[in-house]
Order: structure tokens, then sequence, then C-alpha cells
């Protein structure tokens, strides 16, 4: 594991990281994150890991831009973990006379939000991928995520950033046809999409170098 002693590390997305944190004494939520808390506290208590929730539900990348200063880079982390995507393509779906953040804008502004990590002395970047909408790989929605998960993985590699191949975990579980479901409404999370996303972020960040800045 590639963490140092009271390394702060910033979660931060949409409603699927978000998921009741402000309910939250400790801030967290029920979402992968406190899965994610929990884990590597019981695993590495000699860390003393800082883990700060910073998801805000119904989120795009536009969203993320105005608040980066004040929920990311004034924390000062050692890492930050940015889970984004999802509400970019479904307000697509839901709200298509609102302006929308197509795959160009999506990759031109997280780019920007990337680039402004480099002020922070040693943080490093973990990129997850958006999941997906609805669970069936070929629906409209998993039809419309596939440019922005690439603009992930190009991001990551243009960063060095360690990537969360979550989309890519999820298509290959609902291919697997268990008749488990990972979301409760093909969108948010139930505990086993929590699980999910996790143990995928978990093994990225075990196997990566970390993407130093």
């Amino acid at each position: 594991m590639p963490f140092k002693a009271k390394d702060k590390i910033v979660f931060i997305g949409d409603s699927i990281t978000d998921k009741g944190r402000k309910k939250d004494p400790m801030k967290l939520g029920t979402s992968y994150v406190r899965l994610l808390h929990d884990w590597l506290t019981a695993t590495y208590p000699e860390l003393s890991l800082r883990i700060i929730n910073e998801g805000v539900s119904g989120n795009r990348v536009t969203d993320l831009a105005k608040r980066w200063t004040l929920d990311v880079l004034d924390h000062k982390p050692q890492w930050i973990s940015i889970s984004i995507g999802i509400n970019d393509v479904w307000r697509q779906l839901d709200s298509p006379d609102m302006e929308q953040v197509l795959p160009d804008r999506f990759e031109e502004i997280y780019g920007q939000l990337l680039e402004q990590t480099r002020a922070l002395p040693d943080c490093r970047l973990i990129l997850m991928q958006p999941t997906v909408i609805k669970e069936y790989p070929d629906s409209t929605g998993n039809r419309l995520l596939v440019p922005y998960v690439e603009a992930v993985n190009r991001l990551a590699e243009r960063f060095g950033a360690v990537l969360v191949p979550t989309h890519e975990a999820f298509v290959d579980f609902l291919r697997q046809d268990t008749g488990k479901d990972l979301t409760t409404d093909g969108v948010h999370m139930n505990p086993l999409g929590d699980m999910l996303m996790a143990a995928t972020w978990l093994k990225s960040v075990k196997g990566g170098s970390g993407g130093r800045l």
C-alpha cells in the first residue's frame, strides 16, 4: 500500500460518493468511501490516515470546478480520489433542454482541475471511471458513458494517476448474470455496489505507483 503516515485522502464526486455524508457524525456517509475508511483504518491503524468525503449529490464536472479550491485544494491532501461523470450523462437523459457537458468539454474541464493540483506538493491522483447507468451493459446511458470513460482513461495516463476501472468492473459483473443487483435504481449503489467500488479501488491503488505529480 503506497500510503504514508498521516496521509490525507480527499474523495470528491457526486451522490455515489456523497451517500448521506452530511447526516453522518463522521461526515463519511455510507458509500464506498466509508468502506475504504474502515478497511484502511482496520488494516493500517499505525498510519492514522485521514479520510475526507467531499461528494455532493447531483454534481457534474462543472460543479466540481466551482468548489475545487474550497473542497479539494484547501485541504492540502496527499491524495485526491475523483469519481465523476454519471450526472454529466444523466442530465442528457432526464433534462435534455439544459446546457449539457458533452465529452470534449468534460475532458477539458476535468483536465483543468487536475492541472490545478500541480500546486500541491507531493499530491497524488486517483481517477475512478464513472460506473453505470442501468444494470445492463448496452443501455442508452452506458453507451453514452463510453466517451466519458475513455476521457478518464486518457487523463489518468496524461497525469500519471492511478486509474480505477470501475466502469469495466461493473460491466464485467453484469455480464456474469449473477442475478444480484449492484444499485437501487440503476445508478445509486446498494451495499454490493459500494463493495465492488471499494474492492476495485483497493486493487488499483495497491497495484499502482500513485501518480506523483
